[in-house]
Formats: structure tokens, C-alpha cells, sequence
């Protein structure tokens, strides 16, 4: 079976990956051969001499990458690329070109490979936004409030577009926030959630721009692995006409993932937070739900994490 993961130079990409090669492809499937990853920049956390593993870097918006990317048809096609929130945000055009367009040219390139290859997407929460209900059902309509979400929700439809005709056998997950990444800081705008922990951890000091009220929907990064090896895994009949799936998490507030880093690491890495209240930031998380039923997932055998406190402790185990 042949692989391919975009973006796969970042944090999940990568986590994905190890995922991947450890259990020697998707649980069902033929055996793992060939795992090729795109990025701009190579991963780090990964062994390129595994003789399964390659490494394309280029922009998906470049005809020339898809072109070697599927010189050699692929089976499942892991579509993780994306500029985060706040890069889109503030640059609309590039914002829309790569997670956009860049999500059409894959497809495209997908559909002409012939095989309906699987087509797992990483979508978002930022999908809703305005006036939400308190649990949001699996069946409320996209409301995005962030050039981000918007690309995403139209992307979606895309998805299950290509996969009406036959083109591709997608699935869409709507991600929560991703907490803890390792690494350094990116543009998404939820990347505090990252670094009001993994900062403290280390020692350093890290600066929280939104309220401790903030609630934010989460899932650990293994988890997240998980879930899109799960979605690889499931057949075509399990998913139906709708391929976009609310995946579960667990909801807690900016101040609840501060108590649980002092409960797990001391009072001393939670002083370690400095609180510096950002508008534009508050603005556009506090737009995103906090919390959702995700009963379709659940039926499909999708998980959420334990805790925040278990969350903090795999990631103390395994920060790369």
C-alpha cells in the first residue's frame, strides 16, 4: 500500500507517520510499502532511512509537486497541508490559495490517478461560529467566522462531491484544537493552548491572550493520529452520503488546563504563565464551540482523551 501525507513535515503529520510505520499501515489493509510526506519543510522527528519513507518539499499550489507526488498512484491520501487560523486571517488571498485551492488541485490530482483513492481531510471546529447552541449536534450547518473556516467548510463539500462521483473515497474530520504540539509556536490562532503548557514544562515562560474562561474543545495529538487511522480504516458503507465527521473531545477552559499543569508539574510551572489579553485573538476563539455531541463519531468507534491531566502526562512522555 502506497501513503501519502501532506504536511507532513509538521507536528501531527509527523505523529501520524511514526503512527503509521509502527503498526505497519492501516489495521485491515495490505501491508505498508511506501509512505510519501510533503511539506516545506522536512520533517524532524521522523527516520528518512526507514526504506518505506520519502520526502517531496514544495507547495501544493506548484503543478510540478502533484505531478511527482502521484507519479506512483497512492491508496490513501492523509491531506493535512494548511496555512492555521491566523495566517489566513491575515493573509486572505494566500490564505485561500493554499487551504482552498490547494485541496481542489489534490483532489484533482487524485481523481485522474483512476483508483478512487481514500481521502482523509483534516477539517476543523472553526467551521461554526456566531450564535451556537450550548452542544452542537452533529447535524448543525457550517456558520464560519474566519477566512480559515470558511476554506475548510467549502473544502468539505468538495470532499463529498468527489466522493458522490466516485473521484475519491473521502472522509472529513473536523479536528478540535490539537493540544499539546510540540515545537515551536505556529499562526494558528489557538496556539497559546499549546504553549501555556509545553512552555512551563521546559521551564520558559509563555503568554496566555485570552481569559481564563475561554473554553476550548481539545484533543492530544496521539489521539488525533489515531482518529485519522481510524477514518483510513472505516469502509465507504459506514459513512454514507455524508463524509464529514464532528470528531469528540474534551472541553475545558484556558483556567482548567492551568490548574491541571499545576496538578501534574507544580505550582511553579503554572506561575510561569503570563496573562496579556489579545482582542483579535479572544475574538475569533471565543467564536468557536467549545463542545459537541459528536454522537455519529462515537457510533463509528471515534474517542476522545481521558483528561487534560492525561493529556499533559503524554506529553511530558513524548513531546516530539
Amino acid at each position: 500500500m502506497r501513503v501519502v501525507i501532506t504536511g507532513g513535515g509538521g507536528f501531527v503529520g509527523q505523529r501520524l507517520a511514526r503512527a503509521l510505520l509502527a503498526l505497519g499501515g492501516i489495521p485491515g489493509a495490505p501491508r505498508l510499502t511506501s509512505l510519501l510526506l510533503t511539506d516545506l519543510q522536512p520533517p524532524t522527528q521522523l527516520d528518512l532511512s526507514d526504506g518505506r519513507v520519502d520526502f517531496l518539499s514544495g507547495d501544493l499550489t506548484d503543478p510540478e509537486l502533484l505531478e511527482q507526488l502521484f507519479a506512483t498512484p497512492a491508496d490513501i491520501i492523509f491531506h493535512l497541508g494548511a496555512i492555521p487560523s491566523g495566517g489566513s486571517e491575515k493573509a486572505f488571498d494566500r490564505g485561500l490559495a493554499v487551504n482552498l485551492d490547494g485541496p481542489r488541485a489534490l483532489l484533482e490530482a487524485a481523481r485522474r490517478q483512476g483508483n478512487a483513492p481514500r481521502f482523509v481531510y483534516t477539517s476543523t471546529t472553526a467551521v461554526f461560529g456566531g450564535a451556537l447552541p450550548d452542544v452542537v449536534p452533529d447535524e448543525w450547518p457550517p456558520t464560519p467566522q474566519s477566512s480559515y473556516g470558511t476554506a475548510k467548510a467549502m473544502s468539505e463539500l468538495l470532499i463529498n462531491e468527489y466522493s458522490r462521483r466516485g473521484f475519491v473515497d473521502g472522509r472529513s474530520l473536523r479536528l478540535p484544537t490539537i493540544v499539546v504540539r510540540g515545537g515551536a509556536p505556529n499562526t494558528a490562532t489557538s496556539t497559546f493552548a499549546s504553549s501555556i503548557i509545553r512552555e512551563p514544562l521546559k521551564g520558559e515562560r509563555a503568554t496566555c491572550p485570552v481569559t481564563p474562561e475561554t473554553a476550548i474543545w481539545i484533543l492530544s495529538p496521539d489521539q488525533a493520529a489515531a482518529s485519522l487511522i481510524h477514518a483510513a480504516a472505516l469502509p465507504a458503507t459506514a459513512l454514507g452520503d455524508n463524509r464529514i465527521i464532528n470528531l469528540p473531545g474534551l472541553c475545558v477552559t484556558v483556567g482548567e488546563m492551568v490548574e491541571a499543569l499545576a496538578e501534574v508539574a507544580g505550582p511553579e510551572a503554572a506561575s510561569l504563565i503570563d496573562w496579556a489579553h489579545d482582542p483579535f485573538i479572544q475574538r475569533i476563539v471565543g467564536s468557536w464551540p467549545a463542545r459537541f455531541a459528536a454522537s455519529r463519531a462515537l457510533d463509528l468507534g471515534f474517542r476522545p482523551d481521558e483528561s487534560m491531566q492525561a493529556i499533559i502526562r503524554a506529553h511530558i512522555a513524548q513531546p516530539d
